[in-house]
C-alpha cells in the first residue's frame, strides 16, 4: 500500500517508529479490527440480554450458557472498554450511566443487523418473506390466523405464521426474536418496544373452583377480591411488569406459567384469578366457574414489536388485523358473558 508521497504504509510505520522510539500498531486505525479486539458476538449479546434482564441466572438461560460463563464475559467486556457497565450488589444488578448509554446505541443497531440476516435468509429458502405473529390467548390466536388471510392478499410474496407463546415468556419471544409482532393484553409498556392500536377489549371475570364460597355467585366487584388467595404469574417470567398489579397478585398464592396450569391450580381450590372473559369460550372446566367481576376495567388487547423492527410489513399485518371483524359470537368489539 502507497501514499504520503510514495512511501508505503510499512515504510511509512519504520519512519515514524523510528523517530518515536514505539512501534505503531496500524490495526489501531482500522475500525473493524478495534472493534473484533474490544467484544464478540457473545459480549454483544450477554450485554444486552443482562441490561434487559438485570439478573446473571436469567440472563444465562437465555443464552444457555452456565452464570459463571456470562459474569466472565460481562467483565472482559468492562476491562476492554475501560470503565464499568453494570453496577453489582447481592441484591440487584443495573446498569451504570456507561452501560445505559451504550445500550441505548447498540439495541437498535444489533436488531437491524440481525433482522437483515434473517429477511435474507427468508427470502434465499422460498423467495418470500414470512411475518411471525405471535399470540398469548385463544382469541388473540383466532385474530391472528384471520387477519393473516388479509395480510397475505395486501402483500404479495409475504406469509403470516400465527405461534402460540406463553405469557409469562411472551416478551423473550419478541426480544429474541422468535417472532416479529406480538397481540398481547395490556397494561403493556416496555422502553424497547412499540405498541400498535387496540384491537379489541373483553370483560373482566374471576376464575375460581367450583368448590368455592364464590362459585354459586352470578358477579361479583373488586372488593370482593381482597379477601380471597390470588394466583400469581411466575416471578422468573419475562412478562409485561403491570400486569402483575393489574390482576391484583399480591405474590402469595401459588405461580404458574401458562393459562392451563392456572387452570389446573383454581379447580384444585389453589387460588383464584383474574382473566378475560374470552376464558370462558375457550377453557370451559366442570371444575372451575367463571365469574364476572362487574366494577372492573375491560382489558385491553394491542400488537406490540421491537421499536428498532418497525417497518411496512409489520404495520401492514397490524393493519389488516384492525380490518379484521371480530367473531359475531363475540361480539363486535369486545367479549362479553354468555347468555
Amino acid at each position: 500500500m502507497t501514499g504520503h508521497g510514495g512511501r508505503s504504509r510499512e515504510n511509512l510505520c519504520g519512519e515514524v517508529a523510528g523517530s518515536c522510539g514505539r512501534q505503531i500498531c496500524w490495526a489501531a486505525f482500522n475500525p473493524a479490527q478495534r472493534l473484533a479486539s474490544m467484544v464478540d458476538r457473545l459480549g454483544i449479546e450477554a450485554f444486552l440480554i443482562l441490561a434487559e434482564e438485570r439478573h446473571f441466572g436469567r440472563t444465562a438461560q437465555r443464552l444457555h450458557l452456565t452464570t459463571g460463563r456470562i459474569s466472565q464475559t460481562i467483565r472482559k467486556l468492562e476491562r476492554n472498554i475501560g470503565a464499568p457497565l453494570f453496577e453489582r450488589t447481592s441484591r440487584k444488578v443495573q446498569l451504570t450511566p456507561l452501560g445505559e448509554r451504550l445500550y441505548r446505541r447498540l439495541r437498535p443497531a444489533y436488531d437491524e443487523i440481525v433482522a437483515g440476516f434473517e429477511e435474507a435468509r427468508s427470502f434465499a429458502q422460498g423467495a418470500c418473506g414470512v411475518l411471525r405473529v405471535g399470540f398469548v390467548s385463544s382469541a388473540a390466536g383466532l385474530l391472528a390466523v384471520e387477519a393473516a388471510v388479509l395480510f397475505e392478499q395486501r402483500n404479495p410474496g409475504w406469509r403470516a405464521e400465527a405461534k402460540q407463546v406463553a405469557p409469562t415468556h411472551c416478551l423473550r419471544a419478541v426480544r429474541e426474536r422468535d417472532v416479529d409482532v406480538l397481540i398481547v393484553v395490556t397494561p403493556h409498556d416496555e422502553p424497547d418496544m412499540t405498541t400498535g392500536p387496540e384491537f379489541f377489549t373483553e370483560q373482566r371475570v374471576l376464575a375460581v373452583s367450583a368448590a368455592h364460597p364464590f362459585a354459586r355467585r352470578r358477579s361479583v366487584s373488586m372488593s370482593d377480591l381482597a379477601d380471597i388467595e390470588l394466583l400469581s404469574i411466575n416471578s422468573t417470567g419475562d412478562f409485561p411488569r403491570g400486569w402483575r398489579a393489574d390482576r391484583l397478585e399480591r405474590g402469595a398464592g401459588a405461580s404458574f406459567d401458562t393459562v392451563a396450569e392456572a387452570l389446573a391450580l383454581i379447580g384444585a381450590d389453589r387460588g383464584a384469578y383474574v382473566f378475560g372473559a374470552q376464558i370462558m369460550h375457550f377453557h370451559a372446566r366442570p371444575d372451575v366457574r367463571y365469574i364476572p367481576i362487574l366494577d372492573a376495567e375491560p382489558m385491553g388487547w394491542v400488537p406490540t414489536w421491537l421499536t428498532a423492527r418497525d417497518g411496512e410489513v409489520i404495520r401492514s399485518f397490524v393493519a389488516a388485523a384492525v380490518d379484521t371483524p371480530i367473531p359475531d359470537y363475540f361480539g363486535r368489539h369486545s367479549f362479553v358473558e354468555p347468555d
